[in-house]
């Protein structure tokens, strides 16, 4: 059974006469990684500012952790996030901003520290001020800040911006730990949908402030014919057996091809395992199609509106 996180539900946010927010609906469940995805201004850390209380809430409700954020009594504190940019002291080191972070938690915990430094890669540079850190350390800073009182729920504004690529393998790296070690729930945007998709289980799309579709990864994948494509000599056969192998979700295309939705799938062994099985195998290719086509095609869809 799914656990509700966060209910959006209904909400709209004006700025003057600028509406930011258009009626948004949709809820996180505890586990997912929910990417955010939307042109600049489409509403993305606006939404984050009105969960997180930093922007009042006029229109609709919002709902976290079963609070609702009119009330919020406990829900917050089981929440990090970062919003824009990383809050940290420049003037104090990795640890010292650690250190005050816990103080106005209450954590007493001084392993917790440690391991919150350690776990974001940043032991080496605990004793190095904020203001001299490179950009990629001071976003590991600003989530290790936002970890540090081990919260159910981590909402990241545009994190990877600005890292290098050994950064930013290192931060998925990171998000995948915290969601599948420590079952956080994470609602994350970004504007490299690449990354995003590698990280995240669900999507959400806004557009011009409206929440436009929401799609699973599996589904998805789906849509965009992305898999393992399989070319065989009796289809049937290749399904009995992949339905035997518990190999997944898959589709029989036509009457001689077969796509595994499963990317991660030993190529090697599925071949073999055809072959014993008396499966001509014609040939057995990766086809991915990726997040960026399904965001342009749908907003074709949407008219430009």
């Amino acid at each position: 059974m799914n656990t509700t996180i966060l209910t959006i539900d209904h909400v709209s946010k004006h700025f003057g006469h600028f509406q930011a927010l258009n009626d948004v609906t949709f809820s996180i469940n505890r586990g997912d990684i929910y990417g955010l995805i939307g042109e600049n201004g489409a509403g993305k850390t606006t939404l984050m500012r009105l969960i997180t209380h930093l922007s009042p809430l006029t229109e609709g409700k919002i709902t976290l952790l079963g609070e609702p954020a009119t009330h919020y009594q406990q829900a917050l504190k089981h929440v990090g996030a970062v919003i824009e940019t990383p809050a940290a002291f420049k003037k104090l080191t990795v640890r010292q901003n650690l250190k005050l972070a816990a103080i106005q938690h209450g954590i007493q915990n001084k392993k917790l520290i440690d391991q919150t430094v350690a776990f974001v890669g940043l032991s080496a540079k605990q004793k190095t001020k904020a203001g001299h850190l490179s950009l990629g350390q001071r976003q590991r800073l600003g989530l290790a800040l936002a970890l540090l009182p081990q919260p159910d729920f981590l909402i990241l504004d545009e994190p990877i911006n600005g890292l290098d690529p050994s950064g930013i393998v290192a931060f998925r790296k990171l998000l995948k730990e915290l969601s599948q070690e420590r079952n956080t729930t994470i609602l994350i945007s970004s504007h490299i949908l690449s990354e995003l998709y590698q990280v995240s289980t669900k999507f959400g799309f806004i557009h011009h402030g409206k929440f436009i579709k929401e799609v699973t990864k599996e589904a998805l994948d789906k849509e965009n014919q992305s898999g393992i494509l399989i070319d065989v000599n009796d289809v049937k056969m290749a399904a009995q057996l992949l339905d035997n192998d518990h190999v997944g979700t898959f589709s029989v295309l036509n009457d001689h091809q077969v796509l595994l939705h499963d990317l991660s799938i030993d190529t090697a062994q599925l071949n073999q395992a055809m072959v014993t099985s008396g499966i001509a195998v014609a040939g057995i290719t990766r086809q991915e199609g990726s997040l960026e086509q399904y965001y342009t095609r749908l907003l074709q869809h949407q008219g430009g509106k």
